[in-house]
């Protein structure tokens, strides 16, 4: 479905992706890992084209994107949660969900795709007209995830959808997630909670200072000592 291929990202001097390579293959959960400042976050931008790559390539179901406008590749089924939430915190809940269906004209879908929400989150539901300010940071995470779902993505990238949660608000948060693929939306996920990452994710990769340093399936990931050692508390 998605292939970034040998991408290199700069800002100004710094070389920030290295020849970078992934892979993602329709229906599966794949997921980065790595400390802060490996290069993640970048990679989800650049996907998402908010950032251009000055080599490389990055192909979506056949197509180059590598060029693409950031409205094009979410019209074209590629939208993303970004790290921190970044709801619209001076708009109502229900205004944060049209705003993720804007480049839709199908307005009957688009009302039975907020229901869908609604179902997922109840809670949004019983916030609907609320300001999205005034939310918790996990009904701002759902908010989050909503708002992405309403342009009916393909891909669903995720940046961090467990940062700062509590505990039990994570677990619901990645049950989420799983839910979320089993309706047959592929996720690209960036999780520090590397543990809780691999143990839903079919494929994986490591970054570190902007390369992948290891790749497999996430369970050969969980098994690998040094994955272990460095992530996983082991």
């Amino acid at each position: 479905m998605l292939e970034v291929k040998d991408i290199d990202v700069y800002y100004g001097a710094i070389h920030a992706l290295k020849k970078l390579s992934i892979t993602i293959e329709k229906g599966k959960i794949v997921t980065l890992i790595g400390a802060n400042g490996a290069g993640k976050t970048t990679t989800l931008k650049t996907i998402s084209g908010l950032i251009r790559p000055r080599s490389g390539s990055i192909t979506f179901k056949n197509v180059d994107i590598t060029r693409t406008a950031p409205e094009k590749i979410v019209a074209m089924g590629i939208s993303q949660v970004p790290e921190g939430r970044r709801v619209f915190s001076a708009m109502t809940v229900l205004e944060n969900l049209e705003m993720g269906a804007y480049l839709r004209r199908d307005k009957k879908e688009v009302e039975m795709d907020m229901e869908k929400v609604f179902t997922r989150f109840p809670r949004l539901k019983e916030r609907r007209k609320q300001l999205a300010g005034t939310l918790s940071g996990g009904e701002q995470q759902m908010l989050a995830i909503g708002r992405a779902l309403m342009a009916q993505p393909e891909l669903l990238l995720m940046d961090e959808p467990s940062m700062g949660l509590a505990p039990l608000l994570v677990k619901e948060i990645f049950e989420i997630i799983q839910d979320i693929n089993s309706q047959g939306t592929t996720i690209l996920l960036v999780e520090q909670n590397a543990h809780m990452a691999l143990s839903i994710a079919d494929n994986a990769y490591v970054m570190e200072t902007g390369e992948i340093v290891l790749q497999g399936t996430a369970k050969e990931l969980m098994n690998s000592e040094e994955v272990k050692r460095a992530y996983l508390g082991g």
